[in-house]
């Protein structure tokens, strides 16, 4: 086991109304407010009400940026910093899934310096200073409302990376499983995609740490035993808040104590499918996982069958891999690129933007040769 320290300042408020506390919790940082949301379903929903509620009872001066994408990019980002510039905000209010929040983490950067949300984003330019960034979550699936990492593509580049700074963990998060339950079923199915592959990407990252594996293990559990039974019941509270709660813990850190790293190959080669094809990211991420693995399943035939023996009760590497594809196929998650509509003809188009992407994992390195197999496999 590998040292580490353990140091999340993310104050997370969990449950029902807890919005109720917003206003108070915005006013510590100031009554200057940037607000930061998605495509407007939150006024369809009474979330944007709520907000503005709260906001108006601490007198709070508000700006608006709206319009974050569902695959966020940095030109919508750089065009809030401009805003964020003349307005000078105390505080950001992120309202929505992780592409509003991880869109506001880069903000709360670009906006008290000089540079580009890009050169941020491709370490050009190293802020010292961040915005306060309180989030509101209306979407399980990222954990970005309590940990230091965001993502971003740049639509010009055709790059889509991460970033990871400390100065951007969120200093409160509130989450009201009530504020998903306008999530489609195909929406939430791909959330519950993304937190078992979050933590799937700790499984098979580098270094040992066993109360780590039980963590990564138990909430895989949590969500295959409540995700398929919320999906047929949307509005249910306790089954939305399971979720939520699993897909906060899936990547706030909690995972990955006593590693070296994760792994995070799979999480490259989705990014370049959103990249290309606009395809949600937990789409992608059904899609991607069986493909590794299979081309992983004689390199590291111990480790997959050491997960398959806990999360599917299976007694090979070749089992883990199908059981784990029959429970993405069950939740109606796509496990090949024709069940997104991407047709054969674009794997020499996959292949080179992989190549020129470098995709790559951290623990478990991707020649040419694996890429252009990976590419096959999720055919």
């Amino acid at each position: 086991m590998e040292n580490f320290k353990i140091d999340n300042p993310t104050v997370l408020h969990f449950g029902r109304n807890v919005v109720r506390d917003l206003g108070k919790t915005v006013e510590k940082y100031g009554r200057k407010v940037l607000l930061i949301y998605g495509g407007g379903s939150i006024k369809k929903n009474g979330i944007y009400e709520e907000v503005m509620g709260q906001l108006k009872q601490i007198n709070a001066e508000v700006i608006e940026f709206r319009g974050i994408k569902p695959n966020p990019i940095v030109e919508d980002v750089n065009a809030a910093a401009e805003k964020g510039k003349q307005f000078q905000p105390d505080v950001i209010l992120a309202v929505g899934g992780g592409s509003v929040i991880d869109s506001a983490k880069v903000l709360s950067l670009a906006i008290p310096c000089e540079h580009s949300a890009w050169r941020i984003m491709i370490n050009m330019a190293k802020p010292t200073t961040a915005i306060p960034i309180i989030t509101v979550l209306t979407l399980a699936a990222t954990g970005s409302e309590m940990n230091s990492i965001a993502v971003l593509q740049n639509v010009e580049t055709h790059k889509k990376i991460p970033i990871r700074n400390d100065l951007i963990y969120p200093k409160h998060s509130f989450l009201d499983p009530q504020y998903t339950f306008s999530v489609p079923k195909d929406y939430t199915a791909y959330g519950i995609v993304d937190l078992i592959t979050h933590a799937m990407e700790a499984w098979f990252g580098e270094g040992s740490a066993t109360l780590s594996d039980r963590f990564v293990c138990s909430i895989i559990l949590e969500a295959m035993e409540y995700g398929p039974a919320l999906l047929d019941d949307l509005n249910n509270y306790e089954l939305r808040a399971r979720i939520m709660y699993a897909a906060t813990q899936a990547l706030n850190g909690l995972t990955m104590y006593g590693r070296v790293s994760g792994e995070w190959g799979v999480h490259a080669i989705g990014h370049i499918l959103s990249l290309l094809y606009d395809i949600p990211h937990g789409a992608t991420l059904s899609v991607a996982y069986p493909a590794w693995l299979k081309l992983m399943k004689d390199r590291i035939p111990q480790r997959i069958l050491e997960f398959g023996k806990v999360v599917f009760n299976t007694s090979t590497a070749e089992k883990t891999i199908s059981a784990l594809e029959n429970f993405f196929s069950s939740i109606e998650a796509p496990v090949r690129m024709n069940e997104i509509g991407i047709g054969e003809d674009k794997k020499p188009e996959i292949l080179d933007m992989m190549i020129k992407n470098k995709v790559n994992g951290m623990h478990y390195k991707l020649s040419k040769e694996d890429i252009e197999k990976i590419v096959e496999l999720m055919y």
